[in-house]
């Protein structure tokens, strides 16, 4: 066969086995400005053929010397083989054409108006004569269209290593979190009490943003004390999820997938810190499922603000992403990117907006490392004569960024003060401190929901004086990565020591008083940090320690993948064993094991239905901490204000409330809640066994300037009964659906008009046949025995129930 050239006009597809030169040619010897030297066009000094890409058609062209040429030809004017490209030491044409030896169809020659070669031309006669070889050759890739294209980047972005960690850490949160979701509608995780509370922090916030946002600290709890939302951990940065749905039921909801999604929070933001600190994907794995997922926050399993912590590991991700720094490489000047700093102190500002109860020890980190990162840049500088260079736009966006930062902790701060300001006894003391401070034999022993564990250490838990906030073992697959991170991982010596000393450091401050009476540790920081006496449960700084063990994990399991990269390579094939394979997600599998959790789902507590008709201020009876939190979750169909409120500590008003009503209903307690503003009075008669109230529940009011009636099972007392004000709200159906079947015999002076004519019988005989004067005529002669169904007004429903009640 002879010899073919493959080359063709410039920008132009290939053809019948012809390949394309991307770009003109560039003078002999000198390769394009941009390219590798390694990619040739035409034939190189050894002889070798052309090489493309496969897709576009290009070529590129190389001398003997590695460089690109001009004329595509052979250093020793040898014949090429098939598919090269043969000179006889002649220059090429300027059409492109390659020298031959006379004879016709020794080579391929493009047309000369530039189209891909169709036909071929010898250089001798001029004469065209088709290719006979054209039909068997590789066939022009097509240009991709719009749809086309924008399938392809959908299609790269859903296998983005990004991509799959949210994905994969949204579904482990869903199945490790089992059965949250089952029911998400009607139960809640761990207990009844603290989530009923934190189901009414985010449907609060997000109603009173949506309708009233000047109002956001004056909650409808704790009526009538100010500044009531304050009184614990708000979960503000929640409010979007609140502004969806409304009553109990969706608050219940709402609070069971933000539990998920904190779970899958906490699990990507660990795995991104370690990823962007140097580690592997396997190691960031079990740094992400460890951090989410260690046995000790399985006690914290009602307590959704202290399962919000993902946002930690994620925004100190970011900041070191946007600083260019990584705890593997270092400082790299050429990774800085301000966005990614901007995007790190918005997070952060977030997660501080979740609460201070871990929020507070994360806003004294940043600032400690801020302080830390630029003493050490000044020393190096001035001292070590390093000339690293840092840029404005950097400098500007930490110094933004952290005045948002700082902002939002102001903000969110405001309220807590005038708090302690107005309630002295809201502040924590040191023999507050030490109740909930736990000893070392707690770092080793879980909580009884561990599936693993629970069991096992029921008797270390019985040790325990405050166990659910003193079992804090973070994993002992855990512990042991870590110690195995000392000795064998990628991280540097000083790094792994300084890893270690935070490790131990943070473990000391988390047992409060229990380390020497905490005299040089806790004790300090809790007397002169400002907020840091608002903390009463040492145990959670755990938090901190189980995030630095897992960055050393994180080491351990990076070096171990690697030297089995290492191992697989020198195999043939190289592809890694099963052994190799196990030995590399042994540590996940194990990690995960230890997170699996036997955490209890019982039911919400279902909404009376006084709860949707009467209106507020009201309290609701009886009154203690673990009722009125589901008093709480149970206004959110309407949030009327209720005297009634659980947080973390009691307000003086609410314990007097508390202990004049024991006597409820009695002249004393219902002139004391007048004086309060308060209307309603609602007592729930299955919540009332074994208190005073199961005695007076049935006690005539007559004498005391009071109405009683009943909603469902509960009594309702309306203390103002002449006030309009005071009656039932409409359901959400639009008219009560529990009101009495007859009407006692006094009736009122003055009846609503638009009474039905037609009302059915069924009523006791002998109603008396004359009227009073006064009333109108052609009243009916029976009355109804569905009052409800023949309402037309809220003041007829409001009517009908206070003189069914008397």
């Amino acid at each position: 066969m002879p010899a073919r050239n493959n080359t063709t006009a410039v920008g132009e597809p290939a053809e019948a086995g012809g390949t394309t030169a991307a770009r003109k040619p560039h003078d002999s010897g000198e390769t394009t400005p941009g390219r590798k030297p390694d990619v040739i066009a035409g034939t190189s000094a050894d002889g070798e053929a052309a090489q493309t890409d496969g897709k576009s058609g290009s070529t590129h062209e190389r001398t003997g010397d590695d460089k690109a040429t001009e004329t595509g030809k052979t250093t020793d004017g040898t014949v090429a083989d098939t598919d090269k490209t043969a000179t006889d030491g002649g220059e090429a044409t300027g059409t492109d054409k390659t020298a031959t030896d006379g004879k016709p169809g020794d080579a391929d020659k493009t047309t000369a108006d530039g189209k891909p070669g169709d036909t071929d031309e010898t250089s001798t006669d001029g004469e065209a004569t088709a290719d006979p070889w054209a039909a068997f050759g590789p066939a022009p890739e097509p240009v991709p269209g719009r749809v086309r294209r924008v399938g392809r980047a959908v299609g790269r972005s859903l296998v983005h290593e990004w991509t799959l960690a949210a994905l994969g850490s949204l579904a482990l949160a869903v199945l490790m979190t089992w059965p949250t979701l089952r029911y998400p509608r009607y139960t809640l995780p761990q207990d009844t009490w603290d989530p009923s509370l934190q189901s009414w922090q985010m449907a609060w916030s997000g109603h009173i943003l949506l309708s009233n946002p000047a109002q956001l600290w004056q909650s409808n709890s704790f009526f009538p004390e100010a500044w009531s939302f304050a009184f614990s951990d708000t979960l503000l940065g929640y409010a979007p999820a609140g502004m969806i749905g409304t009553g109990p039921e969706a608050a219940v909801l709402r609070y069971n997938i933000m539990f998920v999604l904190a779970h899958a929070l906490a699990t990507f933001g660990a795995y991104a810190l370690a990823r962007q600190l140097g580690s592997a994907r396997m190691g960031a794995a079990v740094a992400g499922v460890g951090y989410a997922y260690a046995p000790w926050l399985l006690a914290q399993a009602g307590h959704l603000h202290v399962l919000s912590n993902g946002g930690i590991p994620l925004a100190l991700a970011m900041l070191a992403r946007g600083h260019g720094w990584s705890l593997r490489h270092g400082y790299r000047p050429e990774r800085r990117h301000d966005g990614w700093v901007y995007a790190g102190w918005l997070v952060a500002a977030w997660q501080l907006s979740l609460g201070f109860g871990i929020g507070l020890p994360f806003a004294y980190f940043l600032g400690a490392a801020v302080l830390v990162a630029a003493v050490t840049w000044y020393v190096r500088r001035w001292f070590g004569g390093v000339r690293r260079p840092f840029g404005v736009r950097l400098f500007i966006a930490d110094l933004v960024g952290g005045a948002l930062f700082a902002g939002v902790g102001l903000l969110m701060a405001i309220p807590y003060f005038r708090v302690t300001e107005l309630h002295p006894n809201a502040e924590r003391s040191v023999g507050d401190i030490a109740l909930f401070s736990p000893p070392a034999s707690g770092f080793v022993t879980a909580p009884a929901e561990s599936r693993i564990w629970g069991g096992l250490h029921e008797g270390a838990r019985a040790a325990l004086p405050w166990h659910p906030e003193m079992t804090l073992l973070p994993g002992f697959v855990l512990y042991a990565l870590a110690a195995g991170g000392l000795f064998f991982s990628v991280w540097r010596l000083r790094h792994r020591l300084l890893l270690l000393a935070g490790v131990l450091g943070t473990m000391v401050l988390a047992m409060g008083t229990r380390f020497f009476g905490g005299t040089w540790t806790y004790v300090p920081l809790f007397e002169h940090l400002p907020g840091w006496n608002g903390l009463r449960t040492p145990g959670r700084l755990m938090l901190w320690v189980t995030l630095l063990l897992c960055l050393l994990a994180a080491g351990a399991v990076t070096a171990l993948t690697d030297r089995v990269h290492d191992l697989a390579a020198q195999r043939i094939p190289s592809w890694p064993g099963p052994w190799l394979r196990l030995a590399s997600v042994l540590p996940l599998l194990l990690v995960t094991a230890e997170g699996l959790n036997t955490t209890p789902h019982p039911v919400a507590p279902a909404q009376p239905e006084a709860m949707r008709v009467v209106d507020g201020p009201m309290l609701v009876l009886p009154s203690n901490q673990g009722l009125d939190q589901h008093v709480m979750l149970w206004s959110t169909t309407h949030f009327q204000d209720v005297v009634n409120g659980g947080s973390g500590f009691t307000p003086r008003q609410l314990d007097d409330v508390r202990r004049v009503t024991q006597t409820f209903p009695d002249q004393v307690s219902v002139d004391y809640l007048r004086t309060l503003g308060v209307r309603n009075v609602v007592l729930l008669r299955d919540q009332i066994a074994g208190t005073p109230w199961e005695m007076s529940v049935d006690t005539p009011v007559d004498s005391l300037g009071i109405t009683r009636e009943e909603i469902g099972s509960a009594v309702v007392y309306r203390l103002w009964p002449g006030d309009s004000s005071s009656g039932p709200q409409p359901t959400p159906s639009g008219q009560p659906t529990d009101l009495p079947t007859s009407l006692p015999t006094g009736l009122p002076t003055s009846l609503p008009s638009g009474l039905p004519t037609d009302l059915p019988s069924g009523l006791p005989s002998g109603l008396p046949t004359s009227l009073p004067s006064g009333l109108p005529s052609g009243l009916p002669t029976s009355l109804p025995t569905q009052a409800a169904g023949a309402l037309g007004s809220t003041e007829a429903a409001g009517a009908l129930g206070s003189a069914g009640g008397r």
